[in-house]
């Protein structure tokens, strides 16, 4: 009788597995053949099925031999874990908005700079005495070797921003 039970139970062992096992916040462990709930962080899941389940095939055979590779190769494109997947989308939106912020960030940025530099070359080329301050207090006036190489900086500037 034992060795019956014993051989019952080896031989449907393989099928009781569970492919899911993760850790909750409380710090249970647990395993089921579902996924785990929503609210289950990535980094507390401990194990994930390994390969999907073969999909149930319809009862009639495809009718062209191309169509074969065809549907092999949607089921392994298929995502696994749903919930995964909208994870990865989510994180994909989230990327894209980061990026399309920071190139927004650096549009404002150059424009501020070429609205700064126009202002500035505008400046140089009045022909107004130009006098700046120094650390100690001195004023000191801007001679025209400055006022060359100034403009010529400003206008790098704008042709770098100023598009």
């Amino acid at each position: 009788m034992a060795a019956a039970l014993l051989l019952v139970t080896l031989v449907l062992q393989p099928a009781a597995q569970a492919q899911y096992v993760w850790k909750d916040s409380k710090g249970q462990m647990h395993a089921s053949d579902q996924p785990p709930p929503r609210d289950v962080a990535d980094k507390d899941v401990v194990k994930r099925p390994s390969a999907p389940r073969p999909a149930a095939t319809p009862a009639a055979a495809p009718a062209s031999s191309s169509a074969a590779p065809v549907a092999r190769l949607q089921a392994a494109s298929a995502p696994v874990d749903p919930e995964l997947a909208q994870r990865r989308a989510r994180a994909d939106q989230e990327a894209k908005a980061r990026a399309q912020a920071d190139a927004q960030r650096v549009a404002a940025q150059q424009a501020e700079n070429c609205q700064r530099a126009r202002t500035h070359l505008a400046t140089l080329e009045s022909g107004t005495r130009l006098v700046r301050v120094n650390a100690q207090g001195e004023r000191i006036v801007v001679d025209d070797a400055v006022r060359i190489r100034e403009a010529a900086e400003a206008r790098s500037v704008m042709a770098s921003d100023c598009r």
